[in-house]
């Protein structure tokens, strides 16, 4: 995943990941299919709803539609 000797090339992964875990209720799933709807739950909840700093306050679809007007 990361070039040798860079750990900066990880962080943004990891980052994803670390909040992914937070945010996902896995243990309530059973089979294959409540996985994906999970894993579809928490990348919709993550991309729509959940603001970030480093986007000035918004949702990653809201800063995209941001940058698109200006």
């Amino acid at each position: 995943m990361s070039r040798k000797g860079n750990c900066w090339d990880n962080a943004p992964k990891e980052s994803f990941f670390g909040h992914f875990k937070d945010l996902a209720e896995y243990k309530t799933c059973t089979n294959l299919t409540d996985v994906k709807e999970e894993i579809d739950r928490v990348i919709e909840e993550y991309n729509e709803h959940r603001y970030q700093w480093g986007l000035m306050k918004m949702a990653p679809v809201q800063y995209l539609d941001h940058l698109l007007a200006v």
